[in-house]
């Protein structure tokens, strides 16, 4: 079977089945190569359910998770991303189909060597990449329509509620234990946000967190 057959069933069998039905999104999930994404040696893993590893203690999220948390960003085309976290590519290159620009933080240089040749081969622009720590988010480039940090957090820290625009939306993943909550939040226009509960999962924490004053609901 054809990568592109393989890459159809995952779309109709994982991520319409997770409420993931917006067209914009199954179509960006459609014009990626997810495999070119993913460790050689893991490529007949490309489109399985499952958290693939990049080493160091690193995963890609399952399909439906990408695919949903995509959802829930509700990205238009000229908004500003912040994804914390780059790994192997793959997510940044799905908000990039949606989104204006995109930043990009990952601290370890030895998964963000790799990706811009990714992003090139699958004919992606305005994607910016940073090699530093993105545990209290990324201020230079501040503020932003949308927020995604893909490692866990015990707390969220009330830094990035301070980057984040006016109107825009926060994806963060909360908790230490064996079950976590992955969080949608949006900011108004006061400044106040207001928090959803999306569903469960468990993912590796974000390297480098300090202990702080977290965001107060």
């Amino acid at each position: 079977m054809s990568y592109d057959a393989l890459r159809q069933t995952m779309i109709d069998t994982q991520i319409r089945t997770w409420e993931v039905l917006d067209p914009k999104v199954l179509q960006a999930v459609a014009s990626t190569r997810r495999e070119i994404f993913v460790p050689t040696p893991l490529r007949h893993l490309a489109f399985a359910d499952f958290c693939i590893p990049l080493g160091h203690g690193e995963v890609m999220w399952t399909p439906k998770m990408e695919a949903r948390v995509l959802q829930e960003l509700d990205l238009n085309s000229g908004d500003r991303v912040l994804e914390i976290g780059t790994g192997s590519g793959y997510f940044a290159a799905l908000l990039a189909r949606l989104a204006g620009v995109v930043h990009s933080v990952e601290d370890r240089e030895e998964l963000l060597r790799p990706v811009e040749g990714r992003l090139h081969s699958e004919g992606i622009s305005g994607v910016h990449l940073h090699l530093g720590d993105g545990s209290q988010g990324w201020a230079a480039n501040a503020p932003y329509d949308a927020i995604c940090i893909t490692g866990s957090l015990p707390q969220l820290p009330a830094v990035f509620a301070e980057q984040l625009s006016p109107g825009g939306r926060l994806i963060a993943i909360i908790g230490s234990g064996a079950i976590m909550e992955v969080l949608r939040l949006q900011k108004d226009e006061r400044g106040v946000l207001r928090r959803e509960s999306l569903f469960e999962t468990q993912v590796p924490p974000l390297r480098h967190h300090l202990p702080g004053p977290g965001f107060q609901f």
